[in-house]
């Protein structure tokens, strides 16, 4: 079973960044062989698609919201993913999930569906204050 483990959270003011990192161990193959995501939790509301990217890192799509400020990027020999997160709003506030999915030799592909992912970490909490 995959183990996922989120950190780079923290409370920052409005137009500041932070990074989450998320590092996958545990794991029986290679990381490549993960599709992965990030998703969010605001406060009374339902989880979000944030961004993706493929296990061979040349494909990535990211949510209209976050799109320009948010950056996805992983590193396959430290078995990581990235969220650089720039200009960051009070809407940004929420708890941010890693996510995998095991698509195997199929290591372009990405997924947008909460559905798809069966390997979830704990979340890192994000707070951004006007």
């Amino acid at each position: 079973q995959v183990q996922l483990v989120e950190s780079g959270g923290g409370s920052v003011p409005a137009g500041g960044s932070l990074n989450l990192s998320c590092i996958c161990t545990r794991s029986g193959y290679s990381f490549i062989n993960y599709s992965m995501a990030w998703f969010r939790q605001a406060p009374a509301k339902g989880r979000e698609f944030v961004a993706n990217i493929a296990g061979t890192g040349m494909t990535t799509y990211q949510a209209n919201s976050v799109k320009g400020r948010f950056m996805i990027s992983r590193d396959n020999a430290k078995n990581t993913v990235y969220l650089e997160m720039n200009n960051l709003k009070p809407e940004d506030t929420a708890v941010y999930y890693c996510a995998a999915k095991m698509v195997g030799t199929n290591a372009g592909s990405v997924y947008v569906e909460e559905s798809k992912y069966s390997d979830w970490g704990q979340g890192t909490q994000v707070i951004v204050s006007s």
